[in-house]
This record gives C-alpha cells, sequence and structure tokens, in this order.
C-alpha cells in the first residue's frame, strides 16, 4: 500500500473504497506542489477538481471590489476540498485558494472521481457530510461578521491561535494584513485594536512579539464566538 492509499484510508471520502478501487483512485490523482503565495485557483474560475492537502497550508480567500481580504477556510495535511464545478459545471469558484505555507496536494478532476463516488453511496454520503460541515463553517463566519464587532473578532483569533499559551510570550507570526483577512477588516483597525488591546492590559505587545495577560478579560470580549 502506498502512503496514498494509507492518507486516503483515513479521510473522507475515500475511507469508504475497498482496495481495488483505492488502487484506481490512486492510479487517477495528480499530484503538484505549490508555494507560498501561489494560487492553486483563482475566484471567477472554472474549477471542476477535488483535492487533498498533502503537507503545507491553503487559504481559501474571498476579495472584496475594494481589495481586501477575508479567509473564509484555512486547509492544512488531511483537509479535502473541491470546486464548486465538480458538482455544476456552470459555477465558477466564489474564492481563490492560495498558499500559505509551501507544501504539496493531490488532485482529481469530476470526469475521473465523480463515477466511483455516484457507484458508492457511503462515500457519497460522506462527501455530503463533508458539505454540511463547509456551510455551518461559512454560515458562522456570516454571523460573526453580522453580529459580533471586529475588536471581539480579533480577539476570538487571537485566542483560537495563542490562547493555550498562557502568558508566555509568542512570536507575532501572523501579519497586520493576515490578521485583517481573518477577521474581514482593514490592517488599520487590526492595528488600532491591538494597542486598544494593550491599554487595556488584555495583552503585551511588542514589535516581534506578545503575550496573553487577561485570558478572562479577551474571552469576554470574544463573547460565545470563541472556540473551546
Amino acid at each position: 500500500m502506498t502512503d496514498l492509499q494509507k492518507l486516503l484510508k483515513e479521510t473522507n471520502p475515500f475511507a469508504h473504497f475497498d482496495d481495488a478501487r483505492m488502487t484506481e483512485i490512486t492510479s487517477l490523482a495528480r499530484r503538484r506542489r505549490f508555494d507560498k503565495g501561489e494560487f492553486v485557483t483563482l475566484h471567477g474560475e472554472l474549477w471542476p477538481y477535488l483535492i487533498l492537502v498533502i503537507e503545507g497550508t491553503l487559504h481559501a480567500v474571498k476579495e472584496s471590489e475594494e481589495g481586501r481580504n477575508l479567509v473564509v477556510l484555512t486547509l492544512t495535511e488531511g483537509d479535502v476540498f473541491w470546486g464548486l464545478s465538480f458538482f455544476d459545471k456552470n459555477s465558477a469558484m466564489p474564492v481563490s485558494l492560495q498558499g500559505v505555507k509551501s507544501g504539496s496536494l493531490v488532485s482529481w478532476s469530476r470526469e475521473d472521481l465523480l463515477p466511483f463516488l455516484i457507484a458508492n453511496g457511503e462515500a457519497l454520503w460522506s462527501l455530503c457530510g463533508l458539505l454540511v460541515m463547509r456551510m455551518k463553517q461559512a454560515s458562522n463566519i456570516v454571523e460573526s461578521l453580522a453580529f459580533q464587532p471586529v475588536a471581539g473578532r480579533l480577539a476570538n483569533l487571537m485566542l483560537e491561535r495563542y490562547g493555550g499559551t498562557g502568558d508566555d510570550p509568542v512570536a507575532r507570526d501572523l501579519t497586520l494584513d493576515t490578521m485583517a483577512a481573518y477577521v474581514g477588516t482593514t490592517r488599520e483597525m487590526v492595528c488600532r485594536i491591538l494597542y486598544r488591546f494593550s491599554d487595556e492590559k488584555l495583552i503585551h505587545i511588542t514589535r516581534t512579539e506578545f503575550s496573553i495577560t487577561d485570558q478572562e478579560g479577551l474571552s469576554a470580549l470574544a463573547g460565545p464566538h470563541q472556540t473551546d
């Protein structure tokens, strides 16, 4: 069994195929590398593929007419993603897919993979489950943007990424632009709010690192959207 087959055996919807079908599906996979900053596909393209991330990190990014970006999904090792035209030939990509950390992926075209899915009810049902999960994620993003203040969204982001570090300093591994893309605002707004958090003694921040000094206060600001 190849390394790819082992990974597929642990990944839905592929885990529901027997060894013979798995061998066929593996033979149809197309592997490619991507670099940091490279676009795998662009908003507006017809992209009839399903992919599995092998290594590295990808962002699904929505861009506004004003040029602001919103990260709607982060994909890492073992995550599955598909273009809308994998299901509907005439539906274009609503987001761009961009490398954040260099890595590799494997892809299957609609033409190659769809017959296997249609012939296997369990695999198709599993893919439906992934679709529902992504719909819930999209709903949470819409709800957050509509009802949660920017400061609450930024507090939630910091708790999600750094909440387990206690009050130990951590490197500022996200740029202002990246943080703005995660919470749907501008880099200037992120900068102002970070220093507001600092003035309120919620965090201690320098040019290269910061620490969460009042996790309870930051959690109260994040509200019910924070991740447990």
